[in-house]
């Protein structure tokens, strides 16, 4: 049994991407378009892309770069492309196969000392944010996490990902999947980092924790930021800046 066919965008939509492209890089201008249409509204999550031939003949461009640009959307998180259905903008963010500001912020990283910056201005941010955000079984995940933390400790098994394991819970707290992506970006610029913490200072890490955690289910705000910036001094000493 076929799949019955989505509807796309009409023909009279297709102005959205404007006349015919330039023949340099035209997989990546066909990218800057659909993203131009997504910032105007004139794409909207769930809608399907004009079919591979309306944009060969639209744009003029080759069907092979029309499917570069499919591709990078697709790894990108973008676009799910459906067999016998068509391109479809996701309804929200896809898990990327490449996730360009990762691979940003990575290659930049060898400014060690911006990387701490960042994350003392993002952490207090986003700890907030899921302080107002949290539901009940947000609470739990970020109270197992300390527990976990504590138990590893007692046991001499602490590693990073009981460190990372707290954080990621407040990030999922946060509910908002922007902060997030980028909460789990910086996650994975700091671990190195965090495994240091872990071997050199388990203890000051599982106060540090406690205490935030502390002020994040008070709902003090205040408490919130002073907590963060005790904790932000064990960052210092395991972080080399890199001049």
């Amino acid at each position: 049994m076929s799949l019955k066919r989505q509807p796309t965008l009409p023909l009279t939509s297709m102005e959205s991407f404007g006349s015919s492209i330039d023949r340099s890089s035209v997989a990546l201008q066909l990218l800057e378009r659909i993203k131009g249409a997504l910032i105007r509204g004139e794409l909207q999550p769930g809608d399907y892309l004009p079919s591979e031939t309306e944009l060969t003949q639209t744009l003029g461009i080759g069907k092979s770069s029309v499917r570069e640009a499919i591709k990078m959307l697709q790894a990108i998180g973008i676009v799910d492309v459906k067999r016998g259905q068509g391109t479809m903008i996701c309804r929200e963010p896809g898990a990327p196969l490449v996730d360009p500001m990762a691979f940003g912020m990575i290659l930049a990283r060898g400014m060690t000392r911006d990387v701490l910056e960042f994350r003392k201005m993002f952490e207090p941010a986003y700890t907030l944010q899921a302080m107002h955000n949290a539901w009940p079984e947000d609470h739990a995940r970020i109270q197992q996490s300390i527990e976990a933390m504590a138990t590893a400790i007692a046991n001499g098994e602490q590693t990073a990902r009981h460190d990372v394991a707290f954080h990621r819970a407040i990030l999922q707290a946060t509910h908002n999947p922007m902060t997030i992506r980028v909460g789990e970006t910086l996650i994975q610029l700091i671990e190195a980092a965090l495994e240091t913490s872990m071997q050199t200072l388990p203890e000051v890490a599982l106060k540090d924790h406690r205490a935030i955690y502390a002020a994040l289910q008070a709902g003090d705000e205040s408490a919130v930021r002073a907590a963060i910036e005790v904790s932000s001094e064990s960052w210092e000493t395991n972080l080399t800046y890199l001049e």
